[in-house]
C-alpha cells in the first residue's frame, strides 16, 4: 500500500522540473508536460492527457498568481494499484513554459508555473494540492518560481519549509 503522507520534495525530485516547455494552449502545453514525466507502468500517456483535460473542463486548475495544478479528477494511480506487481509512485511536475499561458485563473493571470500531480490516492492527492498551494502563497517560495531558479534551488526551499511544517505539528 502506498504511504500518504509522500513529502512534496520528493514528489517533485520523483516528477521533475522542466524549463522552457512549448505551449502556447492549455491543451499543447499539457501534452508537452505529459510527454516530459517519467514513464509509469500500465499507463498510457494519452490517457493521463484525457484524464487531466477532462478535469480542465470541469473547471480550471488555474490557483492564480500564474500558478495552475492540473491534475486527473480521481487519482488516476488508484486504478493501477491493483495489479499487485505493479510498484507505481505518485509525483508531481513542476513545469516552466517558454511563455505564459491562459489558463482562465480566478485573477486573470497567464500561468507561469505549473504543477501537474499524479497521485495514487485520494488522501495523497488533496495532501499534495494542500501543500503545493501553501507553498506557492509564501513569498520567498513563489519568487523561486518566478524567477524559475535552479532545481536545487527549488527543492532546498521546499524540503526548508517541510521541516519547518513537521516542527510546527
Amino acid at each position: 500500500m502506498m504511504n500518504d503522507t509522500w513529502r512534496i520534495a520528493d514528489l517533485i525530485e520523483r516528477g521533475g522540473i522542466y524549463y522552457n516547455v512549448q505551449g502556447t494552449s492549455q491543451k499543447e502545453l499539457l501534452a508537452n508536460a505529459v510527454g516530459l514525466l517519467p514513464s509509469i507502468p500500465s499507463l498510457d500517456p494519452g490517457n493521463l492527457l484525457n484524464e487531466i483535460l477532462d478535469r480542465e473542463a470541469l473547471m480550471s486548475t488555474g490557483a492564480g498568481r500564474g500558478i495552475a495544478l492540473p491534475h486527473p479528477r480521481s487519482p488516476i494511480l488508484e486504478r493501477l494499484l491493483l495489479e499487485p506487481r505493479l510498484c507505481i509512485e505518485p509525483m508531481v511536475a513542476v513545469i516552466f513554459p517558454v511563455q505564459p499561458v491562459d489558463w482562465n485563473t480566478p485573477d486573470g493571470s497567464k500561468v507561469h508555473t505549473l504543477f501537474l500531480l499524479v497521485s495514487s490516492s485520494a488522501k495523497q492527492h488533496l495532501n499534495a494540492l494542500s501543500k503545493i498551494n501553501f507553498l506557492c502563497q509564501q513569498e520567498n517560495f513563489y519568487y523561486l518560481i518566478k524567477k524559475r531558479s535552479s532545481k536545487k534551488d527549488i527543492i532546498a526551499a521546499i524540503r526548508q519549509a517541510e521541516k519547518n511544517w513537521s516542527r510546527s505539528s
